[in-house]
């Protein structure tokens, strides 16, 4: 059974694991010859996005419940996360190596985003909306926050439209090793500071 070591132990290297069903009980390892990354403190929010933001009603917010977040990014008709993966990311998170950042809307959760971080690498696993802006919202405030926490990379795997529309580029894999190993090299602490407000946020995006 892999451990939670084991596991950090494959970010550090650039691999990470996936599994091809919520009932599938296998892991599958994943190393692709591009990578996507998101551009740390300065993901892009559209003009749509920013006027959804100054009407207000929006926060967000870290060191709830993670687990909850986890499985809201889970209940989707198709997942890659399944029971083990679950497991793992709920000891990594005791560990203080996973985190969460969970957007509301006039006090009801509207999205999140959670991963995992090792020295100044946040590694992107995966994210939710319940109401429209909802992930992006999440996105936007996560590269904040990690930009005012001192992190240097933000790994999103894969890169989708979705992500590209918001700053998210493809580097090879020998880029993205170059840069894993600069992170690595160095300590970021993901509740170094509190998670900004909505006016702070502003003048950012």
């Amino acid at each position: 059974m892999l451990s939670a070591e084991q596991l950090l132990a494959s970010y550090a290297n650039g691999i990470f694991p996936m599994a091809r069903a919520a009932d599938d009980p296998q892991l599958h390892w994943y190393d692709p010859p591009r990578r996507g990354v998101l551009p740390v403190g300065g993901v892009h929010a559209s003009r749509s996005l920013r006027r959804n933001l100054r009407r207000g009603g929006w926060r967000a917010e870290i060191g709830g419940d993670f687990s909850a977040i986890v499985a809201a990014c889970a209940d989707r008709d198709e997942t890659w996360i399944n029971a083990p993966l679950t497991r793992l990311y709920a000891q990594l998170h005791a560990s203080g190596h996973a985190h969460a950042l969970a957007v509301l809307h006039e006090g009801q959760l509207a999205g999140g985003v959670f991963g995992v971080s090792l020295g100044t690498a946040f590694f992107g696993e995966s994210m939710f909306s319940r109401r429209t802006d909802g992930s992006k919202m999440a996105l936007v405030w996560l590269s904040r926050h990690l930009a005012d926490c001192g992190f240097t990379l933000f790994d999103s795997q894969f890169l989708t439209p979705h992500l590209a529309s918001m700053g998210g580029v493809e580097i090879t894999r020998h880029a993205y090793q170059r840069q894993l190993r600069h992170a690595l090299t160095r300590v970021a602490d993901f509740h170094a500071r509190p998670v900004p407000d909505a006016a702070e946020l502003l003048p950012a995006v």
